[in-house]
């Protein structure tokens, strides 16, 4: 491979869009506003491989804090894949993200390609697809999440992620076509969830609650509140059964798994608690 005209490099912000518009045509799916909300977990997280001025290669890796990071969107044009594109991005990625814990969730078939850079399995997430609709629920308990505190509402999420990201999770619970709904128990926030309309349908992500009950609410609030009879998407971790249970109930069904790998000791978080991921993508 002749590597003189290939060129590593910080995205622009305007460039974050062609991950997202790449990662549609592997059939990832994304939300329509994913660039903008992405683009703030981490302004310098977005790397782009460029050939004579031809954008060929891209992958996210958003550091968090100096401790943990997490990768995503790693695409190289099929043209140009087996060249060493890719690995080289990779391995700036890798650097951009030294000494942090890192996370992913890839697909299960590339364990092994992850694992020889120090990846190791935690478990696998589901992605469960099903339809919107529903009898929107009578349900005094269930609040918009922008009518709360946006501290109280960060301060949540921060339990079930391994790092604080405030910044990227103002603009994920208030970008367009999104609804973002908390329920509270005996006043205090005790589940969150979004749903973004996507390419094709809608993802709910995150989906946090403190027990099955208050996510099976907030679940029902969330697909009710989006056009009917729509595809509607949930990434829940197989490890927490009472997720998988509830998705299987709306008669959702298994499209495909990832793997969730972290390159040191997996983060203690309360993962019986986390009924829908965030995004693969970033975490």
């Amino acid at each position: 491979m002749d590597s003189k005209h290939y060129k590593i490099r910080v995205m622009k912000p305007d460039e974050v869009s062609i991950a997202v518009e790449w990662a549609a045509q592997e059939g990832w799916n994304p939300g329509l506003h994913d660039d903008d909300t992405y683009y703030y977990a981490d302004k310098t997280g977005f790397l782009v491989g460029v050939l004579d001025d031809e954008p060929i290669a891209t992958i996210s890796a958003i550091r968090y804090d100096a401790s943990f990071g997490f990768i995503g969107f790693y695409i190289v044009k099929p043209e140009y894949r087996g060249q060493g594109y890719g690995m080289q991005l990779w391995h700036a990625a890798l650097a951009h993200l030294e000494d942090c814990n890192i996370g992913l969730d890839g697909v299960v078939e590339q364990q092994d390609n992850y694992k020889k850079s120090g990846f190791q399995l935690a478990y696998s997430n589901l992605r469960y697809e099903g339809v919107s609709g529903g009898e929107s629920p009578d349900d005094h308990a269930i609040v918009s999440l922008k009518a709360l505190p946006f501290e109280t509402v960060a301060a949540y999420d921060q339990l079930f992620f391994p790092a604080h990201r405030p910044v990227f999770f103002k603009h994920w619970i208030t970008q367009p076509d999104s609804h973002a709904l908390g329920i509270l128990e005996n006043g205090m926030l005790s589940g969150i969830g979004v749903i973004r309309q996507c390419r094709n349908g809608y993802k709910i992500g995150p989906l946090y609650a403190e027990n099955a009950e208050l996510a099976e609410r907030l679940f029902v609030a969330l697909k009710s509140v989006v056009a009917p009879s729509q595809p509607i998407f949930l990434d829940v971790p197989e490890v927490n059964p009472a997720a998988v249970a509830l998705a299987e109930k709306y008669g959702m069904t298994v499209t495909f798994g990832t793997a969730r790998m972290y390159t040191q000791e997996q983060p203690a978080l309360p993962l019986e608690r986390v009924f829908g991921v965030t995004s693969f993508e970033i975490g």
